[in-house]
């Protein structure tokens, strides 16, 4: 059955993949995409998830497969991203599930940003399915429920965690490709990733709940978790296993 669903990502930079790989799955399945981003402009990927020569120094492979990159500059020459709600005017009355894409702009403009937590709580409230990849698992950990002591919507949930040994600690530069003077580079730098997610996803879900953040994680080996109505993924490496996984939740 065809689903109206609401994908959330970041204009500091998505990891080109964590949005393509949902984004066809889903589309392929018949359902129909609203995207949505924090300025309301087309999100642009982080340079590194577009750099064919790119390897991951935890995995030590090559990431950025050139099937992938060709469909990403079709996507973004097509204007396929180009139809962007901000997340403020976005309404979760108007969509029956949502899905955050990850990347490191994610914990700078998805992962506090307040107007995507009442969307996540609204969903949460409402029953419907909530997708979160990457870094964008941090919005559900900051969301939290004013009917349950304002603990976090994944109290007592399995959920999926970015593992702290893969954070960046070096500088961090949020540089996107195909940046213009209407859509430009934000030139913002961190010192390494800005939260620890593994440990403040731990902290969320409690003593009940569990994370999984499994540093032997590969394509080979995704790492993906259902706890209804979360479906969570770790990296990269598990965001076209993400896709397959929202697929047969919805299905």
């Amino acid at each position: 059955m065809m689903s109206r669903i609401l994908v959330i990502a970041s204009n500091y930079g998505l990891w080109a993949e964590e949005l393509m790989a949902p984004w066809d799955a889903l589309k392929t399945a018949g359902h129909e995409l609203t995207l949505a981003t924090y300025l309301g402009r087309t999100p642009l990927p982080f340079h590194l998830s577009m750099d064919p020569d790119f390897i991951d120094p935890m995995l030590g492979i090559p990431m950025n497969p050139g099937p992938l990159l060709a469909r990403v500059n079709e996507a973004l020459d097509s204007g396929e991203w180009d139809s962007t709600l901000t997340v403020e005017a976005a309404n979760m009355d108007d969509y029956d599930h949502l899905v955050l894409v990850g990347g490191p702009g994610a914990a700078v403009d998805i992962a506090g940003n307040m107007h995507v937590h009442d969307l996540v709580l609204k969903a949460y409230k409402s029953g419907k399915t909530i997708g979160a990849l990457c870094y964008a698992v941090a919005a559900l950990v900051f969301t939290r429920d004013p009917d349950a002591g304002f603990a976090s919507v994944i109290r007592g949930k399995t959920v999926t965690a970015h593992p702290h040994a893969w954070d960046f600690t070096d500088t961090v530069e949020y540089k996107v490709v195909r940046a213009t003077d209407d859509n430009p580079d934000m030139k913002l730098q961190s010192a390494g990733f800005l939260f620890p997610l593994q440990h403040i996803t731990e902290d969320a879900v409690g003593p009940e709940g569990k994370v999984i953040s499994d540093e032997t994680a590969n394509r080979n080996k995704p790492c993906v978790a259902y706890d209804a109505p979360f479906v969570t993924a770790l990296s990269v490496e598990s965001c076209v296993a993400f896709g397959d996984k929202l697929v047969e939740v919805l299905t």
